[in-house]
């Protein structure tokens, strides 16, 4: 007797705020849908409280993509951040390779600059589906393996790799929704390319051993996702945590034929 297909399709819709040593300082939005043969993100953000007296931003971000045996395969993302100047990063991925990306407005060339190659774009991701943390069938999906995994990201930018380490396993609560298990990972963070050496952030988030990440699943899905996010500075921990986190599990479409 066949098992019955498993439920692969969730959504999840989610507010987070920002805060830098417990001062709110900004706010967003993350909205993600899991089907059985696609995905899509799209996140929003403003900044908030304290830090909108000195500068007023906005963000925003997407990404569609396919599923592929389980694993997330993206193919258009965008990102937008508009503050005194706007900028757009548009990337094409297919096949896990950088098929064509632009930033609008051309940002100057500097010299200092670690210059991305060819071989840098292949084998990445996009940032935002590089936070959607697969879970693998014969693996646990709150467990200490989870954490056990790594990340090629280009972000239009830069070129970095995310590593995870299992840290412990905790209750989490938002404001409204979820209430329940969560993985924690510590987050390790390795510039490759596309960065400007001696800028200070960049050598304090390579060198910073206490950032993690707390995760939670989507329901009806084996993907986690960030519920916390926490990266110690000089300033106090800047962390982004979720307020609501509702997530629903989709009943399952009839397999297409062929």
């Amino acid at each position: 007797m066949l098992a019955p297909p498993a439920a692969a399709q969730g959504k999840l819709e989610a507010h987070y705020e920002a805060s830098l040593a417990g001062i709110a300082v900004g706010r967003g939005t993350w909205g993600i849908e899991i089907g059985d043969d696609f995905y899509s993100a799209s996140a929003q953000g403003a900044t908030a409280g304290l830090l909108k007296a000195f500068s007023s931003g906005t963000g925003s971000g997407s990404v569609q993509g396919r599923v592929v045996n389980g694993a997330l395969v993206p193919g258009n993302y965008t990102a937008t951040v508009s503050s005194k100047k706007s900028e757009t990063i548009n990337i094409l991925l297919g096949g896990g390779n950088v098929r064509e990306f632009s930033i609008v407005p051309e940002p100057p060339v500097d010299a200092d600059r670690i210059v991305v190659t060819d071989a840098h774009k292949k084998g990445v991701v996009d940032p935002m589906t590089s936070s959607l943390v697969r879970v693998p069938a014969n693996v646990e999906l709150l467990s200490p393996e989870v954490c056990r995994s790594g990340t090629s990201v280009f972000d239009g930018r830069l070129r970095y790799d995310i590593k995870l380490d299992f840290k412990r396993m905790e209750t989490v609560k938002a404001d409204k929704g979820y209430h329940g298990p969560a993985v924690v990972c510590s987050l390790y963070f390795t510039p490759v390319a596309g960065y400007i050496p001696d800028r200070p952030v960049i050598k304090h988030l390579a060198n910073e051993r206490r950032m993690e990440v707390t995760l939670v699943p989507i329901a009806g899905t084996r993907i986690l996702v960030p519920f916390r996010t926490v990266i110690p500075t000089p300033f106090g921990p800047a962390v982004l945590e979720a307020t609501q986190f509702n997530t629903t599990a989709l009943p399952p479409r009839v397999a297409k034929t062929q």
